[in-house]
């Protein structure tokens, strides 16, 4: 038996909390862009996710604020094009977490939330120097699916590596140095050390073990 729910009747609230809840864990995302003016800012995403290579694309789900407005996040990335999305480590994941607070305009998050920006490469915004991995981004659209979420694709064109985290020469990354948090739902979110492996089956094999288990 499963309950069944017509998400196309719910409210946006409710589709929401089923989504957020059940599509988990989720990454998380700490966007950094910068305004046509110069102002700089920080925000946490969790529905993000890598959708593919050549070209290496991002992609954010980019919610309206509570009054309506779309978010500064939005509003840079839809007039300059570019941003940074870095990837959150147990290590500054509480600092991560005050970057998603209402702050007034004009407050910095990660100077509140006490990170370092420093310059990226290739893009304007900034990119922040704890995290242990970042991709300076280019937009390649910026879609409204409805009037309170956008949707942004990113093409990644810089990608920077905490060295302890990477070997440079096999490009396999160390989980246990690395330590990504990820996101469940409401104030939930869940380490990912405890992990198992499961290797793909060719047909052959499938067909082999099979034979063999009856």
């Amino acid at each position: 038996m499963s309950y069944r729910f017509d998400m196309e009747k719910l409210p946006p609230a409710q589709q929401y909390k089923l989504l957020s809840s059940t599509v988990v864990p989720r990454p998380i995302a700490l966007v950094t862009t910068r305004s046509v003016d110069g102002h700089d800012n920080a925000a946490p995403y969790s529905f993000f996710n890598a959708l593919g290579e050549d070209p290496p694309v991002l992609v954010l789900g980019l919610q309206e604020n509570g009054d309506r407005t779309l978010k500064d996040t939005t509003v840079n990335i839809r007039d300059t094009g570019q941003f940074v999305v870095h990837m959150v480590d147990e290590a500054i994941a509480e600092r991560m977490n005050v970057c998603a607070v209402d702050f007034p305009s004009g407050v910095s998050e990660c100077e509140a939330a006490g990170l370092t920006l420093v310059p990226s490469d290739r893009v304007r915004p900034p990119r922040i120097a704890e995290s242990p991995v970042a991709f300076e981004c280019e937009k390649i659209a910026l879609i409204q699916v409805s009037a309170g979420r956008h949707i942004a694709l990113g093409k990644a064109i810089t990608m920077h590596v905490r060295e302890n985290i990477i070997d440079p020469n096999t490009l396999r990354i160390d989980t246990e140095a690395y330590r990504p948090i990820g996101r469940l739902f409401g104030s939930l979110y869940t380490h990912t050390q405890d992990q198992f492996g499961m290797r793909r089956e060719s047909y052959q094999d499938w067909l082999a073990r099979k034979a063999a288990s009856q």
